[in-house]
């Protein structure tokens, strides 16, 4: 394990000593981290190189929480994280309060995402990615990397920090890394602690109808929703049941959903509730020959 800083506010971060001419690199966290987030640190730390410097933010987000969410609930697990992110090769966590990224109470202007950011998570969570791009926005600038890693499971926020920093022209190189599973294929999460045994037993489904659709790439769009739906039906009768929020098959340029006949890469996404857990998962698939049947 190398020497960590835990840092609470900018001017501190800024300070630290760092090479002018070397890269930083930040990964973006809520904490609670995980194998998944240390497989994010690690590709930070290669893609930073050894005189580089990376830096892990910890900070739960109240803006991107709705009124029914978890906030309160969502762990806090700060000593934890320190630890992880010095295993995995951090130089420091900035840990900021609340005041400190948003100085002025709950701020007026906000980035707003867009209709892309009302289609899937945005139905369902109104105002999450306004929220989301809004304090990714803040933390680039309080932070001033080269580089920022995001995980891939969380598809939608990726894309639209993407679009954000290119339509915005923020001066970073945006870096996805691919979701890392357990053995069983549940893709790691914050979440999965609060899932019971019941519970995750019903949650593989997810990943299993994932898995189906990919299998029925061959043959096209159409195909590929029946043979996810079909595993998603079918864990709705569990005990837990899986309740589906949505299954999409969608553009990764703008969540929309992709024709029959379309070529090129296309994300299967779903999110589904077991037990009192909200889950998301998905995978990317390629379409290079189109829709068969």
């Amino acid at each position: 394990m190398g020497t960590i800083r835990l840092v609470r506010d900018t001017a501190e971060l800024q300070a630290l000593p760092r090479d002018p001419a070397a890269r930083r690199a930040v990964v973006m966290t809520m904490g609670a981290l995980h194998e998944g987030h240390a497989t994010l640190i690690r590709e930070a730390r290669r893609l930073a190189g050894p005189d580089g410097q990376v830096v892990v933010t910890v900070f739960v987000n109240p803006l991107q929480f709705g009124p029914n969410e978890d906030l309160d609930r969502y762990p806090r697990t700060l000593d934890a994280d320190v630890a992880l992110a010095a295993e995995a090769g951090a130089d420091a966590v900035l840990a900021p309060s609340v005041a400190e990224v948003y100085p002025g109470g709950e701020p007026e202007v906000r980035i707003s995402a867009g209709p892309m950011g009302e289609r899937l998570e945005g139905a369902h969570r109104p105002g999450h990615f306004d929220g989301v791009l809004t304090v990714v926005a803040k933390l680039l600038h309080l932070s001033r990397p080269d580089t920022a890693l995001f995980g891939q499971k969380d598809a939608q926020q990726l894309a639209m920090i993407r679009r954000m920093v290119r339509d915005l022209n923020f001066p970073v190189e945006i870096v996805g890394v691919p979701t890392v599973r357990e053995a069983d294929g549940l893709a790691l999460s914050s979440r999965n602690r609060y899932l019971s045994a019941a519970d995750r037993a019903s949650a593989l489904e997810l990943s299993r109808a994932l898995s189906a659709g990919a299998g029925a790439v061959d043959r096209g769009p159409s195909a590929v929703r029946e043979a996810a739906r079909a595993v998603l039906d079918g864990a709705a009768t569990l005990e837990p049941p899986v309740v589906l929020d949505y299954l999409a098959l969608v553009d990764p340029a703008d969540f929309t959903e992709v024709p029959a006949g379309f070529t090129g890469e296309a994300v299967l996404a779903v999110a589904a509730r077991v037990g009192t857990t909200r889950l998301i998962d998905n995978i990317v698939l390629d379409f290079t020959l189109g829709e068969r049947s």
